[in-house]
């Protein structure tokens, strides 16, 4: 499986810097002055870096983007990239630096020159998560691991700022791994057995089978997976890094493995994109990771569906009215409209038996939310005003694009079913928001809430400012976040 990039942090030599290999990289402030390193490498190369800094190319350069000088003179290494960045740049153009070097690494050792930068542990970040590929299941060679050193003024202080970082990358690899997954690798027991592992890295976790979701009553979940021979199981992992007795906040994951849309098949033409409908909880599980590797002190519980959607003579058929775990009576007019009927029940099984702090689920819901906000950003539905604006704030300082819309009683009109409590799909219009109304239903009314549909973030067709097309990953930086700002004392 792909890990990030080791990257090492190391007192600055400039006596050294003539004989790395490889590809060096420099730092140059927007107006074009330079710091010691990159005047160090200005005068090996013959003022090579003062030349291209004075170009009208280097010019028309955006901050945290790079230029290369190929072949330099004075230096063994084969290439030198020349980054634009200023000496106080926003955590957001120090990432995108060092996800410009990683793209233009090309397979090379890379020494980056960062001296004093007080960026340096967000560079490497970025330069961490956009060395993302996922090649698996390629076979051939694999290019051999590369080495990355950051030469630093103190590096044990940009180290320790680093270490955190590390291990929100590791927490997004893990994600994209799983979302990334075709579905007859990423079968339901294999999720599971995933998470399981996750036990070394201090998480508790408990794996519910069939027979145990059937003793708690969890039809609506149970009637997605029951046309798939693949088990329907859900997985919880419990972090426990904070007070003793204190409630966890809870986080929720939609978690099908593969979508056919059962009897209410979906068309052809691009149905092996829903191996990623699993996106809700790959996330959750990378958000665990996350927590525990930086060994987080709050208590965190994570709670995943995991089913598989298939058509056979066994599957749930439209029309059908299953009783969910509340107790409320669900009429399916719609097969492939299976996440809420999994999350229905996690979410209140979660409550009853968690009692928690908070609680946010994620799912690719609704192709409705691509309609409304693309893949810029996710959809966001709560019930509570503090905790919404926490998580948005969480998210707009990581760069996670998120976009509040509305819940309202007025929608619960589409829902509304002539045979059963509620109808699981809504009509044509306002898809996402009546999606988020049903699940509201199995949201007791004293619990802060929020749902994100991130349909249109966890997996894109064309490369992303950190990631490579297919699964980015979203969602674990905006969530790491909220925990460490929120529930860390």
């Amino acid at each position: 499986m792909p890990t990030p990039a080791d990257i090492r942090f190391t007192d600055t030599d400039l006596d050294q810097i003539s004989d790395a290999t490889g590809r060096i990289v420099v730092f140059v402030e927007m107006d074009g002055r330079m710091d010691a390193n990159a005047r160090k490498i200005n005068s090996l190369t013959r003022k090579a870096v003062e030349k291209l800094t004075a170009s009208e190319a280097f010019e028309k350069l955006g901050t945290g983007e790079q230029m290369t000088i190929s072949y330099p003179a004075g230096v063994a290494a084969d290439a030198i990239s020349v980054v634009k960045l200023g000496r106080r740049p926003s955590v957001a153009d120090a990432r995108k630096a060092g996800a410009a070097i990683a793209k233009a690494q090309g397979g090379q050792d890379l020494l980056v020159l960062a001296g004093n930068h007080p960026r340096a542990a967000d560079i490497a970040l970025g330069l961490a998560l956009r060395g993302y590929h996922f090649d698996t299941h390629k076979t051939g060679d694999k290019p051999a691991p590369t080495k990355i050193r950051f030469m630093v003024t103190d590096p044990e202080t940009t180290a320790k700022a680093a270490g955190p970082m590390a291990a929100i990358a590791e927490g997004v690899f893990f994600t994209r791994d799983l979302i990334n997954e075709p579905a007859n690798v990423l079968t339901t027991d294999d999720f599971a057995a995933r998470l399981a592992a996750m036990q070394d890295l201090g998480l508790d976790v408990e794996i519910l089978e069939e027979a145990d979701l059937v003793r708690l009553g969890m039809r609506t979940l149970l009637a997605v997976g029951q046309g798939s021979d693949s088990p329907s199981k859900v997985v919880v992992m419990s972090w426990n890094g904070g007070k003793a007795g204190d409630a966890p906040f809870a986080l929720v994951g939609k978690g099908v493995v593969f979508d056919t849309g059962g009897i209410s098949i979906k068309p052809a033409a691009g149905m092996e994109e829903m191996t990623m409908d699993m996106g809700g909880a790959g996330v959750v599980a990378g958000v665990m990771r996350t927590l525990a590797l930086r060994k987080a002190k709050a208590n965190v519980v994570g709670v995943v569906g995991l089913v598989e959607n298939m058509p056979s003579g066994s599957a749930t058929r439209p029309g059908d009215v299953v009783r969910s775990m509340k107790g409320d009576t669900v009429e399916i007019i719609n097969t492939d409209a299976e996440g809420r009927l999994v999350l229905a029940d996690v979410l209140w099984y979660t409550q009853d038996r968690f009692k928690p702090s908070g609680m946010i689920d994620l799912a690719t819901l609704t192709g409705a939310v691509l309609v409304a906000l693309g893949h810029e950003n996710a959809g966001v539905f709560s019930n509570n005003d503090a905790l919404c604006n926490q998580f948005l704030k969480a998210a707009e300082a990581e760069g996670e694009g998120a976009w509040r819309l509305p819940l309202a009683k007025s929608y619960d009109a589409l829902i509304k079913s002539r045979i059963a409590d509620v109808k699981n799909v809504g009509g044509r219009y306002a898809g996402s928001i009546t999606a988020a109304q049903f699940l509201q239903r199995f949201v007791k009314d004293d619990m802060p809430w929020c749902h994100l549909d991130i349909a249109g973030v966890a997996h894109v067709t064309s490369d992303t400012a950190f990631a490579p097309a297919g699964a980015t990953g979203w969602g674990v930086m905006a969530l790491n976040r909220l925990i460490a700002d929120q529930y860390e004392g």
